[in-house]
């Protein structure tokens, strides 16, 4: 039986119009996501991941920002169409956002309980002292104790205060929840901690969730899915078993290959050479294909979405052609 579809978007389109020239952030994006499904959204800094989630939540400043896109779908309802009113009873209830940094994520002036129990009170329409009762569950459920609710943001540690973040995201049991690195300077105790807490309220809740980042052993840990981006278009999407054990688009290859080798400390490091391109001045075609060792003149053409399985797919022309595979560098 098909799951409920919870989020789809079709060829979305985001450009920052400035006086330098037009940013082309976000290039043609394709996304769906199931209910309770985990998608990981990797790729370097600039590959429009953030500019991605955004869009969903309506969030992206305007000017400069122009969106453009055939379909955004929250749960059936078209995002895009909505009004301000409407937009601000989603955001929070049915598709909430954990920010990148939980240091100016919270209102340094208002106690951490307060800041809970507000998006309760607007979304679930209960009483003030229900939520605040309620913003104490929350960050009982993960993990610090509730008399701290009147406790300000400067009184907890990074860890601690991403955990408020993770608790203000969740306390109305949304839909769909993006992360967007959320375990950025963390140590990794803590971030071990937050992962563990966010795959149990996952399955607690059936949370759909989308993970944006750029760390490999986070997506494995936590996603079904994975999107691999670059220069603001999917490159290769397909399970978590599709893309760590049959990756097929040479940039993700650079990606694992770039990873250390814990059982061989002397083995050298195969970056991925060269740096993303301008998003003011993307080259025709692929826009991998000067960093890549494979490229040839065909890649300086539009590439097609090719489907390699019913779960995988990759934004190469070369697979098309008999023979040809790329290196994988092994890791004992």
């Amino acid at each position: 039986m098909e799951k409920e579809l919870i989020l789809e978007i079709k060829d979305l389109v985001v450009r920052f119009e400035t006086a330098d020239g037009v940013v082309h952030a976000v290039n043609g994006l394709d996304l769906k996501i199931e209910k309770g499904r985990s998608i990981g959204l990797v790729g370097e800094t600039g590959a429009g991941k953030t500019t991605t989630a955004l869009s969903m939540l309506r969030l992206v400043p305007d000017p400069p920002g122009v969106v453009e896109c055939e379909k955004l779908e929250l749960s059936g309802r078209d995002v895009l169409s909505m009004s301000v009113s409407e937009l601000e009873e989603v955001r929070g209830k049915d598709i909430s956002m954990i920010f990148q940094d939980p240091m100016t994520a919270l209102n340094p002036v208002f106690t951490v309980g307060e800041q809970i129990a507000e998006s309760i009170q607007i979304h679930e329409k209960v009483s003030s002292q229900e939520a605040e009762k309620r913003a104490k569950e929350m960050l009982e459920l993960v993990g610090i104790p509730g008399e701290r609710a009147g406790e300000y943001p400067h009184q907890f540690s990074g860890g601690m205060k991403q955990r408020v973040v993770i608790a203000i995201a969740l306390a109305c049991h949304p839909k769909l929840l993006i992360a967007d690195e959320p375990t950025t300077a963390l140590d990794v105790t803590i971030q071990a901690q937050v992962l563990d807490l966010m795959r149990r309220l996952k399955e607690q809740y059936e949370t759909s969730l989308i993970m944006i980042t750029h760390d490999l052993g986070i997506v494995a840990e936590i996603c079904d899915d994975v999107a691999v981006m670059y220069a603001g278009k999917i490159i290769e999407i397909g399970t978590l078993r599709d893309i760590f054990n049959k990756a097929k688009h040479p940039y993700t290859e650079g990606l694992f290959n770039s990873i250390p080798n814990i059982h061989d400390r002397k083995a050298k490091l195969t970056p991925i050479q060269g740096l993303m391109p301008d998003p003011t001045n993307l080259p025709e075609g692929c826009a991998f294909e000067p960093r890549c060792p494979y490229a040839c003149e065909g890649c300086k053409k539009e590439q097609a979405l090719l489907q390699i399985s019913d779960t995988h797919f990759v934004r190469c022309s070369r697979y098309l052609e008999e023979g040809f595979h790329i290196e994988r560098k092994e890791k004992e």
